[in-house]
């Protein structure tokens, strides 16, 4: 994982030293403001909360406030280039449309960065790098699983329209797959209810849910010979906009070529540390 972060970065930094002059570009647009959409209902990377504690940023439209991650790294992105910033809270599956129509300028909310994504918006470059866990009940009869076929015969769900839904779910043995979440809080609440014995997310979110839900086990098969298999294109979680947008796409690549793997651990930790606890 270190190795595939370390890559990433790497090509972040050759590819700010090219994009520099469209960031200094955009940056020079004075009071611009960045409508950045997402869920503020999938921690760590975004949630919603009753007040601006820890730098929570209003959400349009609402008395309410967005935090987490995907907050985090949007006010960096727009302090760096000096715009404002308005986050709009919309359910998962509209995101992609709402950037589409230019409703929004952009989505910052955990998205992997898929081909078939790909084909409806465009991406900046990485900006964290998800790996596959599975959750479990530390009583439950999975609790000892050291791979995905020990999960065979799981009753398992996941978040609709996800990769740990539609390709990691689809190869635990003879699973008994329940219909997907609508979102991620939803599955795990499935899991904390008994409704199911697995749930299978990202990293980041499984390490938030372990803290909300004490009573759960998180399973890392990462370096084993029976992990999930995936791509990397679909643990890449960047910022997706509207396509041929290249202006902002090189803007944002400007900022994330500054920031090191560091940047982004000591924000995701930050991130888990004071997400609310609640379901």
């Amino acid at each position: 994982m270190k190795k595939n972060i370390c890559k990433i970065a790497l090509t972040a930094v050759m590819a700010g030293t090219l994009t520099a002059g469209a960031a200094a570009m955009v940056q020079a647009e004075e009071g611009k403001t960045l409508k950045v959409a997402m869920e503020c209902g999938y921690a760590p990377y975004n949630w919603t909360q009753p007040d601006d504690s820890n730098g929570a940023v209003p959400i349009s439209g609402s008395s309410d406030y967005a935090y987490g991650y995907d907050v985090m790294m949007a006010k960096h992105i727009c302090e760096e280039l000096g715009y404002d910033l308005e986050i709009v809270k919309l359910d998962w599956d509209s995101l992609v449309p709402a950037v589409q129509s230019g409703t929004v300028d952009c989505v910052i909310a955990g998205q992997s960065i898929t081909s078939e994504r790909m084909q409806m918006v465009d991406f900046s470059d990485p900006y964290y790098y998800a790996s596959i866990i599975t959750l479990v009940k530390a009583d439950g009869k999975f609790a000892d699983a050291a791979g995905v076929a020990d999960l065979s015969g799981a009753v398992c769900t996941s978040q609709l329209n996800t990769i740990w839904y539609d390709t990691c779910l689809p190869q635990i043995p003879d699973a008994d797959i329940l219909p997907a979440q609508e979102s991620a809080p939803a599955m795990l609440v499935a899991l904390n209810s008994d409704k199911c014995d697995v749930v299978v997310t990202d990293m980041p979110t499984g390490m938030a849910a372990c803290v909300a839900y004490p009573d759960f086990k998180l399973l890392d098969f990462a370096g084993t010979e029976d992990d999930f298999q995936v791509s990397e294109e679909e643990i890449n979680i960047g910022v997706s906009m509207k396509k041929g947008n290249t202006e902002l796409k090189d803007a944002i690549n400007g900022v994330l070529a500054k920031m090191t793997v560091d940047d982004y651990k000591e924000m995701m930790d930050e991130a888990i540390a004071v997400q609310p606890l609640s379901e």
